[in-house]
């Protein structure tokens, strides 16, 4: 899968959430209009309505937003990795049935990428005549307002000033236009505010033309223009979502309402009764409602009726507090569940980023009900996973989710204090030397590993046997005193009893233990080059583990691992897999140091290290820039 299809299927699952979305809001609504029917009138709520849709549509899209999530990840185009050694084993002569005793992987969801593709061109198809229809209907108000001829607002009983101001307020008044059609009175026009006035209102009663008309300069008063083309512009960008389309038409509904309010605030009946009638009398004179929404104006036949009950019995404004927190606190719920309940991507490892099961119920776990937390548990990521990044330099925190300070073994990230011991003792000298041999009885599970490998490819490959090698020739005397200088976890190198110093010494040693916070204090200490090895064991180890260059500049050097789980009684737990990288990110004269672990299912021919790996890739292209 390629990064472009990545973002597409993030688009087909954002725009999916979008319409679950909608339905939550539609809920949250409905019972506004049923309980709180005078905060349903208020403009407020049908546009926070649109706003909190698009915020559940575009969150799916930001980078780290995984870690929100509460149900299992879809995976993505998952391949397989020899950049691990095979999942530890307490000895190697049970390690070539790993991969026979793993779990089959989930299928990659292949249907994603096409169903994406096809979404993508019906929603440009979509989008492409919604904007057409637009700007029809802006054309078609362009036609009426150049056919139009102006008027002054101080001649329509008094509502413009001689100077061309606002009575209200003092600012200019919008032009008026007067033009001989059937339509209705409208404001039109957001940057340049014209009132487009039809001549039949010369027949109407004074009282009823100055109510009329100051209806629509009260729309131009409280900014309605502006209102409008906020719900308009979401109602276009989500034009497939049709609760979009019924929120921006309860807004338009709203409007009118509230100006309608304004205009007859402190008017005794007859006046209210006379503007009614002026409602009726327009519905009759204009050839048809007006059907576009770039302008504010027209009467129609189904909310008239509506219109004028609420003009005889006016309903209150929604002023306590408390109306208003329930209804934000209704929307702030069906944004958050939308983000919990979304699935996440894995691309290319298959699963999402470690600290995925902890940050949701950190984040999440005042908010969400219990059955939010069960689903936590089910995701693909274990109960154990940490991320941490901080400053080599300053030692200062940087990124710390999860658990950090829970020791398991170091897998293959062992290596790298290997590394640095083979160098600094002479054992190694430089990626292509020494070059052993392949012998019978080497771990051999991997099938790269059954060939001469010098120490480039032992790193690449995490040759197990090779890693034995080198520490036999050491002796378990000086491997230890190379780990208690390095502060190494543990220091326990002690092995089972009975179990050669080939396992013990190696990152097989199912006594070797280590933390992701201890990781990071030898790291740093690797970074600032305060370990007790010489400067070429330092250089060959950086060059042995660098892993890239990402697109922002930061160059990488690491190292993965991965070990199965081990049961009390010392038995391997072939389901579920640790897994390890760790290393240092470079740019300039900056260095951070870097650890992931993720406990994870077994799946088929990808390792967790290999998993972690690329997920914290993915992870650092995105947070790099801001640390």
């Amino acid at each position: 899968m390629t990064p472009f299809d990545l973002a597409l299927t993030r688009l087909l699952l954002a725009s999916a959430g979008c319409l679950a979305a909608g339905l939550g809001v539609w809920g949250v609504t409905a019972l506004c209009r049923r309980f709180l029917p005078s905060l349903a009138l208020q403009r407020s709520t049908w546009l926070l309505g649109q706003c909190t849709i698009a915020a559940a549509f575009l969150v799916v899209l930001l980078p780290h937003t995984g870690r929100l999530r509460s149900v299992p990840v879809i995976e993505m185009d998952a391949g397989a990795s020899v950049g691990d050694a095979a999942p530890a084993a307490v000895t190697p002569l049970a390690a070539p049935s790993t991969a026979a005793a793993r779990d089959p992987a989930p299928r990659t969801q292949a249907w994603l990428v096409p169903a994406a593709r096809a979404w993508l061109v019906l929603y440009l198809l979509g989008l492409g005549y919604a904007l057409l229809r637009l700007r029809r209907a802006q054309r078609m108000l362009d036609v009426l307002a150049a056919g139009a001829s102006p008027v002054a607002l101080d001649g329509l009983d008094g509502l413009g000033g001689p100077d061309g101001r606002d009575n209200h307020d003092g600012r200019p008044a919008p032009a008026a236009l007067e033009i001989d059609a059937p339509i209705s009175p409208m404001l039109l026009g957001l940057f340049k505010p014209r009132l487009l006035l039809p001549r039949h209102l010369h027949g109407f009663d004074p009282l009823q033309r100055h109510m009329i008309v100051e209806h629509e300069l009260t729309h131009w008063r409280r900014r309605d223009l502006h209102w409008m083309t906020a719900g308009l512009v979401l109602q276009t960008l989500f034009w497939f979502n049709p609760v979009m389309r019924m929120l921006r038409e309860h807004l338009s509904w709203a409007q009118e309402l509230g100006c309608d309010r304004d205009v007859l605030r402190g008017r005794p009946p007859a006046q209210r009764k006379a503007y009614a009638m002026a409602l009726v009398a327009q519905l009759k004179w204009q050839h048809r409602p007006a059907g576009t929404v770039l302008a504010f104006g027209g009467v129609s036949a189904q909310t008239l009726a509506a219109r004028i009950a609420l003009i005889r019995e006016p309903a209150g404004a929604a002023r306590a507090p408390w109306v208003r927190a329930a209804a934000l606190t209704g929307l702030g719920a069906v944004f958050l569940a939308n983000l919990a309940l979304q699935p996440a991507l894995a691309w290319h490892a298959g699963v999402p980023a470690p600290s995925q099961a902890p940050q949701a119920l950190q984040a999440l776990g005042a908010m969400l009900p219990a059955a939010a937390m069960v689903a936590t548990a089910g995701t693909d990521t274990g109960p154990l996973a940490c991320t941490e990044i901080v400053d080599a330099a300053s030692g200062a925190p940087l990124v710390r989710e999860g658990s950090c300070d829970m020791r398991v073994t170091p897998a293959s990230t062992f290596k790298i204090a290997i590394s640095l011991m083979g160098y600094d003792s002479g054992v190694l000298a430089d990626e292509h030397a020494p070059r052993l041999a392949f012998r019978k009885g080497d771990a051999d599970w991997n099938p790269s590993w059954r060939s001469a490998t010098d120490p480039a490819a032992w790193l690449r490959n995490s040759v197990v046997w090779y890693s034995q090698r080198i520490t036999t020739r050491l002796g378990a005397a000086r491997v230890q005193g190379y780990v208690d200088a390095f502060d190494y976890g543990n220091r326990d190198l002690s092995g089972a009893a009975g179990q050669d110093d080939r396992l013990a010494l190696s990152e097989l040693s199912p006594t070797l233990k280590i933390s992701a916070d201890e990781q990071i204090v030898f790291l740093r200490k690797l970074a600032k080059r305060e370990l007790p090895v010489s400067r070429h064991a330092y250089d060959m180890t950086a060059r042995l583990l660098q892993v890239r260059t990402l697109d922002n500049g930061w160059t990488i050097h690491g190292k993965t691992g991965t070990a199965s789980l081990v049961r009390p009684d010392g038995s391997e737990d072939r389901t579920q897999y640790y897994g390890w990288f760790v290393g240092w990110a470079s740019k300039g004269s900056r260095t951070l140091v870097f650890a992931r672990l993720l406990q994870a299912p077994a799946q088929k021919n990808v390792y967790a290290g290999a998993r972690a790996r690329d997920a914290l890739l993915r992870d650092l292209e995105q947070r790099l820039p801001s640390l």
